[in-house]
């Protein structure tokens, strides 16, 4: 092979890491961008292999990826089941993962109140802690800082509820620390549907932004489902909601959380 061949697998792999990283966090590329200081064509051009700038943009999408360089210039691997320290009374905190549009929201409170638990939902935990709804805490604070304060609300919520019920937000899965700290200390349900029912409930809850670009809005969620699947897949339980009413579905879930 080729010096100029290595160049362009190079390249490559580093588009589908970027992309990866990209889906993963749920961040569109004008999100990335904005966060980044790095214009949308470059990281066009990052993306599909042809993309060959200097280290410093390459250290700023890092950044506003929350991941170190290493992680753009290496080949990365995602441990399907890490091992995990699970405390003894993690059984009773049942921690709900999942894409938004699962139905964590619907789910949580009502298997709350069957068990008659709290029931948090750990992004309204955050806003509450910041004083600021989660768009502006993007804006301010970018990804980085909102998982910091993520972790930070965690960690009190733990600390704080010995049973309770909680859903957190999607992403969580792509901050490994927070992610194990939540293994560790809940009994975790990967709430899982189908993409287009995903995309439906999401439409459902009033937020018409999909319909705008449906076809690019369903690539991308298929793009952070796929980047995702195998971190959502540690968790101690997998649900499936496609097709079924939510009383079926809770009955399920109360069948098996033992």
């Amino acid at each position: 092979m080729t010096p100029a061949n290595d160049d362009m697998d190079f390249l490559r792999a580093l588009g589908q890491r970027v992309r990866l990283l990209r889906a993963r966090r749920g961040m569109t590329r004008r999100i990335l961008a904005a966060q980044s200081g790095v214009s949308e064509r470059y990281i066009s051009a990052v993306e599909s292999g042809t993309g060959n700038g200097s280290i410093l943009l390459l250290r700023a999408l890092a950044d506003a990826l929350h991941v170190n360089l290493r992680a753009l210039l290496e080949d990365e691997t995602v441990p399907a089941a890490a091992p995990v320290f699970r405390v003894p009374e993690h059984r009773d905190r049942i921690a709900l993962i999942g894409l938004r549009g699962a139905g964590k929201s619907t789910l949580g409170p009502r298997l709350a109140s069957r068990l008659g638990i709290p029931f948090l939902e750990l992004d309204h935990e955050v806003e509450k802690e910041a004083g600021l709804d989660l768009t502006e805490i993007m804006e301010l604070h970018g990804q980085a800082g909102f998982r910091r304060l993520e972790r930070g609300v965690l960690d009190r919520v733990i600390a704080t509820y010995p049973r309770v019920v909680i859903a957190a937000g999607g992403g969580i899965v792509a901050e490994a620390a927070t992610f194990d700290r939540l293994l560790g200390a809940c009994q975790t349900v990967w709430v899982k549907a189908r993409p287009e029912e995903h995309m439906q409930r999401v439409i459902d809850q009033g937020d018409l932004r999909p319909m705008r670009d449906n076809r690019r809005s369903m690539d991308d969620l298929r793009a952070i489902l796929a980047s995702r699947e195998a971190l959502y897949a540690r968790a101690d339980i997998q649900l499936e909601t496609s097709g079924r009413t939510v009383p079926e579905t809770l009955d399920t879930l109360l069948s098996v959380i033992g």
